[in-house]
C-alpha cells in the first residue's frame, strides 16, 4: 500500500509515481488516502508519506500512524516527506514528525523529497509563509530519485522475505 497526506496534490503525485514504479517491478499495490484506510491487513509493506508544512507532517498522516502503529510494526514500512526548496537547494522544512512516525512504526527508512510550490494554489497565509521561509516557486520533484527509491523498497522487502524464510541455509542454519 502507498498512502500519502497532501494539501495541494503534489505529494499525492509522488505517491502515485512510487506506486507506478512499484508496479513496474511486478508489485501489486494500492494507493489510498490515509484517512480512507481502515486496516493495513493484507499488505506486506506500507509506504507512508506526507507533505511537510512548517516542519510538520499533515494531520492525516500523523493520525494514520496513531491508528495503525501496532499493525505497521508487523510489516515493512517506508516513510517519505515532501516539501519545497529554499535558496540553498535544500528542503526548507525538516520533517520533525517523521522521527516520531519512524519510532512508532518501526520504519526501515525515511526519505525526503523536494516538492512543488505553485503560488496559484496557495492561500494568502501560505504565500506569506513560503516567502518568509525562502521557498522558491516551481516543481523540484526528482522523478528519477522517486523511481529509484521504489526499486530499493522492492529489493529490501524481497531480501527480508528470503532472510526470514531461511532459504539458502544448510541444516546447521548457515
Amino acid at each position: 500500500m502507498v498512502t500519502a497526506a497532501s494539501r495541494h496534490g503534489s505529494t499525492t503525485e509522488i505517491a502515485t509515481a512510487l506506486a507506478a514504479a512499484l508496479r513496474d517491478k511486478g508489485v501489486r499495490v494500492d494507493v489510498v488516502a490515509p484517512e480512507q484506510v481502515d486496516a493495513v491487513d493484507g499488505y506486506d509493506a506500507v509506504v507512508l508519506g506526507s507533505a511537510v508544512y512548517l516542519g510538520h507532517w499533515l494531520h492525516p498522516a500523523k493520525t494514520f500512524v496513531d491508528r495503525h502503529a501496532g499493525a505497521l510494526r508487523e510489516r515493512a514500512v517506508f516513510l517519505f516527506s515532501s516539501g519545497p526548496i529554499g535558496d540553498q537547494d535544500r528542503p526548507v522544512n525538516r520533517p520533525y514528525d517523521a522521527s516520531h512516525a519512524s519510532e512508532r512504526t518501526g520504519a526501515r527508512e525515511h526519505r525526503m523529497f523536494a516538492g512543488k510550490l505553485d503560488p496559484e494554489v496557495l492561500g494568502a497565509g501560505e504565500r506569506v509563509v513560503a516567502r518568509m521561509t525562502g521557498g522558491r516557486t516551481g516543481d523540484f520533484r526528482d522523478w528519477d530519485a522517486i523511481g529509484t527509491w521504489a526499486a530499493q523498497i522492492v529489493e529490501s522487502v524481497e531480501r527480508q522475505a528470503v532472510e526470514s524464510s531461511g532459504w539458502g541455509r544448510d541444516s546447521d542454519g548457515y
